[in-house]
């Protein structure tokens, strides 16, 4: 092998709409050092929409619809006293929704809740 042909990137382009991967294929084509992947080929980076790839993962999490309302709040990193005051709730009801989003995720903390969830497709962020 060519210490050229080694440094060339392989992409697959996995994305539903036909219209967006022919437009990322004939971008990334004329690319120096880039290769589209043929069918089947094994490729170092994918390009992968955001419906396909949680079409695969699933929510297999079951949130009630305030646990929902909490978890969107603590992604846009508020704290409890703003999720409190945002949904109408005391602080301690929101405190005892934020554990109880930590406990049904799996999660250390509010941070890992949130990506947890967005990893799942729970939430989009």
């Amino acid at each position: 092998m060519s210490e050229e042909a080694s440094q060339v990137v392989v992409v697959a382009i996995e994305i539903s709409d036909p219209a967006l991967a022919d437009r990322l294929a004939s971008l990334l084509g004329g690319v120096s050092g880039i290769r589209l992947a043929t069918a089947g080929e094994a490729a170092a980076v994918a390009l992968v929409s955001r419906e396909a790839h949680t079409a695969r993962e699933p929510a297999d999490i079951e949130l009630t619809p305030r646990e929902r309302d909490v978890l969107v709040l603590m992604a846009e990193g508020a704290s409890n006293k703003a999720i409190a005051r945002q949904l109408g709730i005391s602080v301690h009801t929101a405190k005892f929704h934020v554990g109880s989003l930590l406990d049904k995720l799996d999660a250390t903390g509010r941070t890992d809740a949130v990506a947890h969830a967005a990893r799942r497709g729970v939430i989009n962020l």
